[in-house]
């Protein structure tokens, strides 16, 4: 393998570029030539190819966002559009990926390789941290902290107030980021799709909190949560009860930037180091994690099609220090 080429594709997450940094300089280290697809699959598609060195990522591992900017192609999901990208791919000599992403980007990279034999190995790139094979996502850190920092301010809001406040932020359909937060935020309730907590028992829950005399209330609630997002919940439980003083924000984007934490750079890194030499060794269709502090390869059809289960304990312990 003489030349490679690194990517990132669907939505940005902190640490990217810390990532993108790692994969050029073990390239360099290991005598390869690397290459930048700007705009993932799309600019694959056009060419959009960029020769990159140690400096083309110098002074981008504190950055956010992605250097090599994202872009989600409709294209590439057919026949035609990945025929295209191979034909790029082969007039530019590249002789294996990475793919910096989450489940889409995984799916689009296995069908690659299998219709086309170009090698892949994946960098887990999300802050929905929803994975399987790796404890942690690139960008979730900071994507927990950066909502949490939100929810530490809203709780001044809502104790002075005497307010119940419904606050929404990020994850998909998983709760990795909802859970974290009520817990270090201090919110009396998490709603998250894992355990389809009814409007109801919500309901119930600040009835209880409120005859205890209970005058301040912070939900948290997962975008992707059945019973609906923060402000159909909060309409029903305010139409529950009237007396309640209810305020909805939805964090939203801020999530998925900013500098990243030194936990998402050293993730990055370590990732970037391993995506790259996967590759050297043979490897294909796999995502480097790491699980119980020890790097794995994971197959992409594993990646994709498992699921990565909360961890019950941290839903007893909201239960706990809600009282």
């Amino acid at each position: 393998m003489k030349r490679i080429a690194v990517f990132t594709s669907g939505g940005d997450a902190p640490g990217m570029n810390a990532a993108i940094r790692a994969v050029v300089r073990t390239a360099v280290y290991h005598g390869i030539e690397v290459y930048g697809i700007m705009r993932g699959y799309s600019g694959m598609i056009k060419g959009e190819f960029v020769k990159l060195d140690s400096a083309s990522v110098a002074n981008t591992i504190q950055k956010g966002g992605t250097i090599l900017k994202s872009a989600r192609s409709q294209k590439f999901m057919t026949k035609e559009g990945r025929q295209q990208a191979f034909d790029q791919l082969v007039n530019h000599g590249i002789d294996g990926l990475v793919a910096i992403g989450g489940n889409g980007t995984f799916t689009g990279a296995m069908l690659f390789e299998q219709e086309f034999g170009i090698p892949t190995v994946g960098a887990p790139g999300t802050i929905d941290n929803d994975l399987y094979g790796t404890d942690y996502t690139i960008g979730y850190d900071t994507a927990v902290n950066t909502a949490l920092e939100a929810i530490d301010k809203i709780r001044d809001t809502a104790d002075s107030h005497d307010r119940c406040f419904f606050v929404e932020v990020m994850g998909r359909d998983s709760g990795y980021i909802a859970i974290p937060c009520a817990i270090g935020g201090g919110a009396e309730i998490v709603m998250i799709p894992e355990t389809q907590m009814s409007t109801e028992a919500v309901v119930e829950n600040l009835k209880t909190s409120w005859q205890r005399s209970k005058t301040s209330f912070l939900v948290v609630v997962a975008e992707g949560e059945e019973e609906g997002n923060a402000h159909h919940v909060a309409q029903r439980v305010k139409e529950a009860i009237p007396e309640l003083d209810t305020r909805v924000t939805i964090i939203g984007h801020i999530q998925r930037g900013g500098s990243p934490s030194a936990a998402d750079r050293m993730l990055a890194s370590q990732i970037g180091i391993a995506a790259v030499e996967g590759l050297l060794n043979g490897m294909r269709n796999v995502m480097a994690g790491i699980v119980d502090r020890k790097l794995v390869y994971t197959p992409f059809t594993d990646t994709i099609h498992k699921k990565k289960l909360i961890n019950q304990s941290f839903m007893r312990m909201v239960e706990i220090l809600s009282v």
